[in-house]
């Protein structure tokens, strides 16, 4: 397999789409929790589901313990899909690696339309978190109490012990983050919570707007930090506007109208 193979989960391919939807789970998830937003979203945009290693089809690799390792991976197997413009969405520790990775992405000179950052603090507003420190049973307590996996699949020894690795190093990437000062992203950023999220404050939340010189809006659903399961279709209806009010330049790569200009 290629490294964008690797990477990247076309679960329903939009060739002519206009452009394209990077999608980043969170912690100890996989690419396929967005294969319902690719169904949705097709032929229209193109999802691109992102597989972090460690996990499913790339269970054989060892999981990556850095944000900063995982964007400048993911980023490197991009090239190839940036024929048209791209909008990122992350939820949790996705949209930190979402924020990396549009940094790097406009050191390129690519722009994305948009950052779509759900169910997570502002990269800048640092806490200090041990789950990833834990044993194994304080490990899956903690995914328990946040609701985002079926308790069924948790009660399953044999499903556990293959997925514990891949939790536990993306809860050290996310925990052990540290933000690198710089530019503000030339991209709009819409930050996403619920409003029972024990991770995320609604101020951690409106922090966002500190890291976009472009506009910045703040939407907050009723949940907690997986209010996501429930609003998925609302939320996929915000970036499907978000989309249609974009008006890209013919194919031509990165020189679209979303790159940046020189001077």
């Amino acid at each position: 397999m290629t490294d964008t193979e690797l990477w990247v989960r076309r679960f329903h391919p939009a060739d002519e789409a206009a452009t394209r939807l990077l999608c980043l789970p969170h912690a100890g998830g996989s690419a396929s929790y967005f294969l319902a937003a690719a169904k949705a979203l097709a032929p229209e945009v193109d999802v691109l589901a992102v597989q972090y290693p460690g996990r499913q089809d790339r269970w054989r690799e060892s999981g990556l313990t850095s944000v900063h390792e995982i964007a400048d991976q993911l980023v490197a197997a991009l090239p190839s899909l940036l024929d048209r413009p791209v909008t990122i969405f992350g939820h949790s520790l996705g949209a930190t690696i979402g924020f990396e990775v549009a940094r790097r992405l406009g050191l390129q000179g690519v722009v994305p339309t948009a950052l779509f950052a759900s169910g997570r603090r502002a990269p800048h507003r640092r806490k200090v978190e041990r789950v990833h420190l834990r044993d194994d049973a304080g490990l899956i307590a903690e995914v328990r109490a946040l609701a985002g996996t079926d308790d069924a699949l948790l009660d399953d020894e044999d499903v556990v012990r293959m997925v514990l690795p891949a939790i536990r190093s993306d809860y050290t990437a996310a925990e052990t983050y540290e933000y690198r000062p710089g530019p503000r992203l030339d991209c709009p950023i819409v930050a996403l919570i619920g409003d029972c999220d024990p991770r995320v404050t609604l101020d951690e939340a409106q922090a966002w707007q500190e890291h976009t010189g472009g506009e910045f809006e703040l939407v907050v659903h009723p949940g907690g930090h997986f209010y996501l399961n429930d609003k998925m279709p609302d939320v996929l209806r915000r970036i499907r506007t978000h989309t249609r009010a974009l008006n890209p330049a013919p194919p031509g790569g990165a020189a679209f109208a979303h790159a940046v200009q020189p001077g």
